[in-house]
């Protein structure tokens, strides 16, 4: 399964990153459709490092026809935040069934908050850092979109105690 390759293609080349999005959602124990897999990195130069040579062990080509490296281009990302209202950075695996992997460029939550906050959940024989369901909260807060209003509502339920 292309997720659990994924995860431990990220763990054997020691990324630094957090899951959000749908799939997080999913891990805190809430089953939904989602099509994609939404990450946060830490941004540094050799986190980049490893995680380019995740993309390339899993044949992963930007959605975008760029190379791949111009996510090391915090300039040229910065540029395409403020001038295209980028919100994430895409990648594919050749094949078609596979999901897309945003990687998001600027979130409103830190990646250092969100790894501090991080919860690990084991798959396998994989631990996968997802957002805590408060970092969640706090990235789906405000956008406008109905399924993170859905999502929002939903992971106030699961911190409701009587879940424990």
């Amino acid at each position: 399964m292309f997720y659990l390759d994924l995860f431990a293609a990220l763990q054997k080349h020691k990324v630094r990153y957090v899951v959000v999005g749908g799939i997080a959602v999913v891990l805190h124990g809430y089953a939904r459709a989602t099509a994609d897999i939404d990450l946060v990195l830490a941004l540094d130069r050799e986190n980049l490092r490893d995680f380019l040579a995740v993309a390339r062990e899993l044949q992963l080509k930007p959605v975008l026809a760029v190379k791949i490296e111009v996510l090391c281009d915090a300039a040229q990302l910065d540029a395409w935040v403020r001038e295209k209202h980028m919100l994430a950075f895409s990648l594919r695996h050749p094949a078609p069934t596979s999901p897309t992997i945003d990687v998001l460029v600027r979130p409103q939550v830190s990646f250092d908050r969100m790894h501090a906050n991080r919860v690990d959940k084991v798959l396998g024989d994989v631990a996968v850092p997802l957002a805590s369901i408060d970092d969640l909260i706090a990235l789906k807060t405000g956008t406008g979109r109905l399924r993170d209003e859905q999502d929002i509502r939903i992971l106030n339920q699961l911190k409701l105690p009587d879940r424990e």
